[in-house]
């Protein structure tokens, strides 16, 4: 039988916006990961979408495979309601004037949500990037960076920018398209530290420890045994071009570790079959699970993977691609390894694991770091069992707890919408 649910969990609706917004499935598997915790604790999240709607660009084949109620006809059953989307601002923010000013894919929904519970009885939660938590001075300057600058023209190329007014637009951009202006909206920023100039700067943004994906149970780095497989997942657009180097540096290992390699891209390269599988149709839920976990080593990118691969414990690099060639080649979006090695030095990691982790992200050294990696070399033979908690008092400590915290008080009697966001907001920002 099932057991009853909360009363908390009865007072408040929980409707789940999965969208494609940096471009990859990571924005989803987000969502989804709001959601799981969300479930946990007794709420029953619903993916609302109208039914003269088709799903979102970009997730046509996710959301066949959602694991949550999908409807297309909204049914209040509660007197309160809380929405997840990633970057509301940019995915569920009605229109606006002015360039860029389209809706976002769930505009409709979110409206209609809001209509039908009322602004004060609705909690819009956006979930934005992951360790983005930069203050806008520095915020420009890697926006020039990433869009090819040289390190040494950045200065310059910083300076002109103010000049001609371009900081000024980007940073009130910066504001108009997160949304800060809207008192429902709780902009949550998990990061693993908290950054006290983008608190100051951003009294609306709430800072959390990293969002947890739900996929797998609390447990230890596997000791014993090696299943002889490292998983890689390749998103990056460049991934392939560092592949060779990856298989070179597996060659000499004894005993033979097998690669498996899962692109959603083109793939033009081969290797010897009994060595290397390349999987570029999606795989499964519990395919992925399964050999995630069994793998003796997992080569992440992006944000979600990197914090699966901190869950499941044991050694992984880290490739979120590269840019340009020659001495314009530069890291893309780094933030997420720059920001996991400050915290490792913090808390002492192997010297030598934190350079081979810096050097992998940049594609510099990978036969090298691979060869070490697999062989156990040096700090590899003592990785780090994952991060402690984050340094952030309950319940932003955890994205997770924050969001079933957010959802309690938002059931409690009297309570409304931009009094509950204030409430969170001053919590992270005394």
């Amino acid at each position: 039988m099932r057991s009853p649910r909360p009363a908390a969990a009865s007072a408040v609706d929980v409707y789940l916006f999965p969208a494609v917004v940096g471009g990859g499935r990571g924005d989803i598997e987000e969502v989804l990961a709001a959601g799981r915790h969300l479930a946990r604790a007794g709420y029953r999240p619903t993916v609302y979408r109208r039914a003269d709607r088709p799903p979102p660009p970009g997730i046509d084949r996710a959301w066949r495979a959602i694991p949550f109620r999908v409807v297309g006809v909204l049914r209040r059953t509660a007197p309160a309601a809380i929405t997840v989307a990633p970057a509301w601002g940019v995915s569920a923010a009605p229109a606006r004037a002015g360039p860029l000013g389209h809706p976002g894919p769930w505009a409709v929904e979110a409206a209609e949500i809001e209509r039908a519970y009322g602004a004060e009885r609705t909690v819009h939660v956006s979930l934005e990037e992951f360790a983005r938590t930069l203050p806008s001075r520095a915020e420009n300057r890697e926006r020039l960076r990433e869009g090819g600058v040289a390190r040494r023209a950045l200065p310059a190329r910083l300076r002109r920018a103010r000049e001609l007014g371009e900081t000024r637009r980007f940073d009130r951009a910066f504001r108009e398209f997160r949304a800060f202006d809207r008192p429902n909206v709780l902009h949550v920023f998990a990061t693993f530290a908290r950054s006290a100039p983008f608190a100051r700067e951003f009294p609306e943004a709430v800072q959390t420890g990293p969002l947890g994906s739900g996929r797998y149970p609390v447990r230890r780095a596997r000791t014993g045994g090696r299943s002889g497989e490292w998983f890689w997942y390749a998103s990056p657009a460049s991934a392939e071009t560092i592949a060779p180097l990856v298989v070179r540096g597996l060659a000499g290992v004894r005993p033979t570790i097998r690669l498996f390699v899962r692109t959603p891209r083109p793939w033009r390269s081969t290797f010897d079959p009994k060595r290397v599988t390349v999987e570029r149709r999606p795989v499964g839920e519990r395919t992925w699970r399964r050999r995630f976990t069994a793998a003796d080593l997992r080569i992440v990118t992006g944000s979600r993977t990197l914090l699966e691969a901190l869950e499941v414990g044991g050694p992984f690099l880290y490739f979120n691609g590269v840019l340009g060639s020659g001495t314009r080649r530069h890291r893309h979006r780094p933030e997420k390894i720059v920001a996991l090695r400050s915290v490792g030095r913090s808390r002492r990691w192997p010297a030598d694991v934190l350079r081979d982790l810096g050097d992998f992200a940049r594609a510099r050294r990978v036969t090298e770091v691979v060869s070490r990696a697999a062989r156990r070399e040096g700090g590899w033979a003592r990785f780090p069992r994952g991060l402690p908690p984050a340094a952030f008092p309950a319940p932003y400590h955890d994205a997770g707890a924050l969001l079933v915290a957010v959802a309690r008080a938002l059931a409690e009697p009297g309570a409304t919408a931009s009094g509950t966001v204030e409430r969170f907001r001053r919590g992270s920002n005394p």
